[in-house]
């Protein structure tokens, strides 16, 4: 959030006695008041993405406060507009909120009424914009590095550089990471990313089939091929022709199928349950398994055969504690997405949040801490938005950084954000932080940050 001594309100009425009046409470509270007699003439001086707060009268020559309203309103509905209205003018401002109005004030009114209400439309409004920077800079990410891949550590730039090259390249994958890193989402990036990307997807969770019925998905069968077969059923594999076959939690595969498995990969064509015909196949399979395959092959529970021809080319994910830098930018991403599913506005994180979200170990990775922010989104007002209580019950932290290196993760963190939300311009950022100059490149150069990064193409 910004400091209120870079906000501006600004404050319309054509009575000058109420500009003055309201121009110097707004000052010694650390706002930047910016008056105007009229309606038209503020709308003339209004930049888009107003990061602050209207204040105006109702009752004025020409235009008047409802006019404006919805003029504002036209242009962004978001901007919270604050109606001053005459002594006793109930029914004005019950018409003024039901048009939209953020609140109104009534005639005469105190400095600290305005104060308050200026304050919390202030809240609201950078909630909006934090909201609307995130969403604009998440697109710009899923441009940079792929539709599902969320981050700005070395770890995700150097994995979303893999995807891309491996994306390019005829070759079988394996994926490996902990429960919970997105390996099916990363399956999918390289998909999309390749040539195959207008043929199916095909995604089986060889943990989660029968052992009975995983063969006939795979590969299909004939009429009459077993008890219970009543038609032809096309397999995963021949319905994926062109395209890609993503195997997950492969580790599970019984050992008697991974010996056809294998013949697959290597002849590239298939044979339906009870059929005699060889169906050629022009595919690439992505496996991925969150075990060590070479020490399952050594104790006998994987094919070594298998194990070497898909490790042609290898893939590793990072758990989330491994980059815990993008934990507040992925925690908003799914805060975001969650907020738009369910119709709502997505609350913003505070420093304590930040601060629990950076202490935890996340034995879930990405899935837990996504988890999380849909109980954030929907849940977080019965806990007063306190990310610590919804942490509660979580497993328990048995390799939490120690406090020296908390403390830097989260200074790293916030000035990544401030860096993002000012686009890489560095007196913002200082002013935004309160650190000077100096010191803040001495923070840049310790955390490995370059301004340069963060300033999009479009800025100065």
């Amino acid at each position: 959030m910004h400091e209120p001594s870079t906000l501006p309100v600004m404050v319309i009425d054509d009575e000058p006695h109420l500009r003055i009046t309201a121009s110097q409470t707004l000052e010694l509270a650390g706002y930047t008041p910016h008056c105007f007699e009229s309606a038209e003439a503020a709308l003339a001086a209004l930049p888009a993405n107003f990061p602050g707060v209207i204040v105006s009268d109702i009752r004025m020559p020409g235009m008047d406060g409802m006019t404006l309203l919805h003029e504002l309103h036209r242009r962004d509905s978001t901007l919270p507009i604050i109606l001053i209205t005459g002594h006793g003018d109930i029914s004005t401002a019950v018409e003024a909120m039901r048009a939209g109005a953020w609140d109104f004030l009534e005639k005469p009114f105190a400095g600290d009424e305005l104060l308050d209400v200026v304050r919390r439309g202030i809240e609201k409004r950078q909630l909006s914009l934090e909201n609307n920077r995130l969403k604009a800079e998440l697109e710009a990410q899923q441009a940079a590095l792929g539709p599902r891949l969320v981050g700005r550590t070395a770890v995700i730039s150097r994995l979303a550089a893999m995807i891309q090259r491996i994306s390019q390249v005829e070759a079988d994958v394996l994926l490996f990471g902990e429960t919970g890193t997105g390996k099916d989402l990363v399956a999918r990036a390289i998909h999309e990313r390749s040539a195959r990307r207008n043929y199916p997807f095909m995604a089986i969770n060889c943990g989660a089939v029968p052992e009975n019925t995983i063969e006939s998905e795979l590969f299909g069968h004939e009429k009459g091929a077993f008890t219970g077969a009543v038609e032809r059923r096309i397999g995963k594999f021949e319905h994926a022709n062109g395209g890609t076959v993503f195997l997950d939690e492969i580790e599970s595969m019984p050992l008697a199928l991974q010996v056809k498995l294998l013949r697959v990969l290597q002849e590239r064509h298939v044979e339906r349950l009870g059929a005699n015909e060889a169906i050629p196949l022009d595919i690439r399979v992505i496996a991925a398994t969150k075990t060590d395959l070479k020490a399952a092959a050594e104790a006998g529970d994987f094919r070594e055969d298998l194990y070497y021809r898909l490790n042609v080319v290898t893939l590793p994910l990072p758990a989330l504690r491994e980059r815990r830098e993008d934990i507040p930018l992925l925690f908003q991403h799914f805060a975001v997405v969650a907020a738009n599913r369910s119709g709502l506005e997505a609350p913003t994180i505070d420093s304590q949040g930040i601060a629990s979200l950076l202490a935890h170990d996340w034995p879930g990775n990405v899935r837990e801490l996504r988890n999380l922010a849909e109980r954030y989104v929907l849940l977080g007002a019965a806990f007063d938005y306190r990310l610590d209580t919804l942490l509660e019950g979580a497993q328990a932290d048995t390799q939490e950084p120690t406090l020296p290196r908390q403390v830097e993760l989260f200074e790293k963190s916030l000035i990544s954000q401030s860096l993002s939300r000012h686009h890489g311009r560095v007196t913002e950022v200082c002013q935004h932080l309160g650190i000077p100059r100096k010191t803040f490149y001495d923070k840049l150069k310790k955390h490995g940050l370059h301004a340069d990064d963060y300033r999009h193409s479009s800025e100065p």
